[in-house]
């Protein structure tokens, strides 16, 4: 077999291997999922009215706010839900079968491609179910062309794809399971402040550049626009970008601490 092969047939087993992890312990996968469930509920409900009278500048309507913030909650989702990567990760390290598989003649970089590509189906598919929510409560993008919503999950993906990434980097140097899940914690925080729950012109000056210059917002605005209408101006490629690098980072991250020989 060649060289791409063996890659491919030893990825696919590791994807079925973190697959049937997840399905075996489910309490995780749900555990991260009912957070994004409960604040979208928790914001539309408990604090829709306040929030959508200010956004619309005194005009109290609830579907406004269902439509500004679910997009948000949307990235909130993969962020949650990349935690469990890194929990994993760390849980294969701690419990020596990153060690084991060091051993055994498989393409090397099967491991981590299967934790990646696990997450990210994972995250999709988690993505899904919290819009389906957000349907049931209101959400509606009437006006987002065919090309749109494929644009739109192409970012869902991509930006899945760059958070897996830095989660699996942060499994590898964790010490343990629960250093993991508080080193992924910033990807849960990040989303709140940023964008996803009022406008960024509505915050306070001096935390305006907090929430403007980082990841999630740029990606928040771009999915925004796909899939209401509105303007994405500098934010679609601003989207990419931050992508694309941390991808990078994430990537050369992870596996550098996956060739590091253990001491």
């Amino acid at each position: 077999m060649s060289a791409l092969s063996l890659a491919v047939r030893d990825s696919s087993t590791m994807l079925r291997r973190n697959l049937l992890h997840a399905r075996r312990y489910p309490s995780l996968t749900l555990n991260l999922l009912l957070t994004p469930v409960m604040l979208l509920l928790l914001f539309v409900y408990v604090f829709g009215g306040v929030m959508s009278a200010g956004i619309g500048g005194g005009g109290a309507d609830r579907s406004d706010y269902v439509a500004y913030v679910v997009p948000g909650i949307l990235l909130m989702t993969i962020g949650s839900t990349v935690v469990g990567a890194a929990v994993s990760v760390s849980m294969d390290m701690s419990e020596g079968i990153i060690a084991r598989f060091r051993t055994m003649a498989i393409h090397r970089g099967s491991v981590l491609i299967g934790h990646v590509a696990g997450s990210v189906l994972q995250s999709v598919a988690s993505v899904v179910l919290v819009a389906l929510v957000g349907v049931l409560i209101g959400f509606r993008s009437v006006d987002a062309t065919l090309l749109e919503w494929l644009a739109a999950f192409g970012l869902v993906a991509l930006f899945a794809l760059a958070l897996t990434w830095v989660a699996v980097g942060m499994g590898m140097v964790s010490p343990n399971v629960e250093a993991a899940s508080n080193n992924a914690l910033p990807l849960i925080l990040l989303p709140l402040i940023s964008s996803a729950f009022t406008p960024i012109e509505a915050m306070p000056g001096w935390f305006q550049p907090v929430a403007e210059y980082q990841p999630f917002t740029p990606v928040i605005e771009t999915l925004r626009g796909l899939l209401l209408g509105t303007e994405i101006g500098h934010n679609g490629w601003l989207a990419v970008a931050w992508s694309l690098a941390l991808i990078v980072l994430g990537y050369r991250w992870a596996t550098a601490s996956y060739g590091r020989e253990p001491k």
